[in-house]
Order: structure tokens, then sequence, then C-alpha cells
């Protein structure tokens, strides 16, 4: 059986015959052939032999910058191993370690570990889907309300385990206070929004105390001056950006200890928008904030410390400041100027 070799480039010299013969055709035909393979070369149909290398054992490590660009960061094949950064801070009031969330049988987070100070806004960040809603969702286990839903892990508030199953949801949710991405104003008179929290929670015992707290209320949102003057008119009469700030004055009317935000812009117009984060960062005086965003700027603007997420992993965590400028993960650098998300 004959094989068919790869012919191999013409030596100097046979470059030269060849237009030789070129330049007079009368003179005798060349005829140069390859060059042969050395005597102890393998048979041509024997599979290469490779180098075999030795690889130690060592653990994965992160995609830490700096690297060579070798993947994108969509390539799924990226390793990740732990958080980049630290999850702790000084003053926590609320401590959350190892916490997973399965919808039936998908699995939305993995291994979550991060703490929330006190007197500051921590905002996460991360492309849709990558699990920073269910997290902050599970802070005040509204979870609890899918039927699917299944939390594992600790969170604690102020050393108090939240996810035993003999912790009452309603007094814990009046300490942990979520806004959402929609206003979602009560069809009720805008004293009566924020009036029927306290009721319930028997948090006054008079009118005088209720009609007290509900201007308190109104001021910490900064919507006193705008609506002093008809509190009786529905609330969902007012503005996108005024039924946002009547949904925080609501939550904070129940003197919450922390503040869930869910994208709570999201829906705003600029101007709006400038409200709500001057807002938060007064509250920041009185309350821990968590904040889901998916603007980066509105992140750098008002929070103290940011945690990025992907695809169910926390990635990385550290200063507002460090992340935006100084990100030590390439897939914090890829979200955070644009290559995807």
């Amino acid at each position: 059986m004959s094989h068919n070799r790869p012919m191999t480039m013409p030596s100097a010299v046979s470059k030269t015959l060849l237009e030789h013969a070129d330049t007079n055709p009368g003179s005798p035909a060349v005829n140069f052939q390859a060059e042969a393979p050395p005597t102890d070369a393998p048979p041509i149909d024997a599979p290469r032999e490779r180098p075999m290398t030795t690889i130690a054992a060592t653990a994965v490590q992160p995609d830490v910058i700096p690297r060579a660009d070798t993947k994108t960061a969509t390539d799924s094949s990226r390793a990740f191993s732990s958080t980049l950064g630290d999850i702790s801070c000084l003053n926590p009031r609320m401590q959350c370690r190892d916490v997973d969330v399965w919808y039936a049988d998908k699995q939305a987070i993995k291994n979550i570990s991060l703490d929330i100070g006190r007197n500051e806004v921590v905002s996460m960040i991360g492309p849709s889907g990558c699990g920073k809603s269910t997290f902050l969702r599970c802070l005040n286990r509204m979870n609890d309300s899918i039927p699917s839903a299944r939390v594992s892990g600790s969170i604690k508030i102020d050393g108090q385990e939240i996810l035993d199953k003999h912790v009452d949801v309603v007094p814990l949710r009046a300490r942990v206070g979520m806004v959402f991405q929609k206003p979602n104003p009560f069809p009720k008179s805008i004293y009566e929004n924020i009036a029927y929290g306290p009721r319930i929670h028997g948090l006054t015992n008079h009118r005088t105390e209720l009609d007290e707290l509900v201007e308190t209320s109104l001021r910490k949102a900064g919507l006193w001056e705008e609506v002093k003057d008809r509190l009786d008119q529905p609330g969902t009469g007012l503005s996108g950006g005024q039924q946002q700030r009547l949904c925080i004055a609501r939550t904070i009317a129940v003197s919450p200890e922390v503040i869930l935000m869910d994208e709570p812009c999201s829906a705003l117009d600029p101007i709006a928008t400038a409200k709500v984060e001057e807002l938060i960062d007064e509250l920041r005086t009185n309350y821990s904030i968590a904040i889901v965003t998916h603007s980066m700027q509105q992140a750098a603007r008002v929070s103290q410390r940011t945690a990025y997420f992907h695809l169910g992993d926390l990635i990385e965590v550290g200063t507002t400041e460090q992340i935006f400028n100084q990100p030590q993960h390439r897939l914090t650098e890829d979200y955070i100027t644009g290559r995807f998300g």
C-alpha cells in the first residue's frame, strides 16, 4: 500500500535548478525529489508520541487580574472557586453564610456569604438572572411565598437566625423592609398608606401618635412638603417618583433595621431617580440598606460597598471605589466596562 507523503519545501539548490530549467528550455530535465526522512523516523502510519508532562495538583484559582486575555467573559469553562474580597464588615447588621437557593431542581444561587453593615449601603450588581434579587429576597424570607423555593445556609440579623422555621415572618418583615422595583402603593389614601403598618403592628396607641408618625415618615422620605395638604387623597394618584417615595415612607414607618430595595429607580425618570438616591444617602444614617441595581452609575453614587454576582455566584466584594476602579476579577472588570451584561 502506497502512502502519500507531504512534499517538503525544496532546498536552495533545488530552487536554483528550477530557475535554470525555466530560463533554458533546451537543457536536460531536472528531476529532484523530496528529501528522505531520517532512517530512525517512525513509520508514516505510526501514531505520533507526545511528550509526557507532569502537572502538579493545585487548587483552582479564580480568574484574577492581571492575566493573558485568552478567554472571554462568557466562556463557560472559566473556573471559579471562591468570592474575591472581604465578605465581612466591622459592624454587621446581617450576616449571611453559605446561602443556597433552589427553585425545584434548579439552583439559583450557590454558597453566598456576605455581611450587611450598620449605616451603610451595599449595592448588588450583575447581569440579569445572576441571582442578586433572589438573594435579596432571602434577607426577609420573601422566597417563602414561592412553593418550589428551598433556602439553606445561615442568615442572621443581630445574631438571630432568621431561617429557623419557628421565626415569625411578620415581625421579621417589619425589621427588614422591602421596596420593590415598581411602586405599589395601597389603594388607600396617602395617610392610610403610611398608617397601615404601624396600626397592625401596634406601634401607636393614640391618633396623635399616629399623626406624628405619618408626618415623620413622610418627612424622612422627602415627601411631606409635596403631600401635606392632600393626605386624604389616593396614593395611586401621585406621580411615579412620588409613589416610590411613598412606598419608602411606608417601609420606614414600622421602624425597620434593614431596608431592601430591588431596583427602586428602574421605572423612574432622572429627576425622580435623583431624589430617591438623595433619600437613600440620608436614610443610611439610621438604617442598613441593600440595593439591587442594574445602573452601575447609581451603585457608584449611593453605596459604600458593592457585590458583583454572576450566574448564581458571588464573584467579588469590595468597597465601591475599589470595585469600579480596581476590580480584581476579570468577570467584574468585563461587566463594569460593558463587555457583557
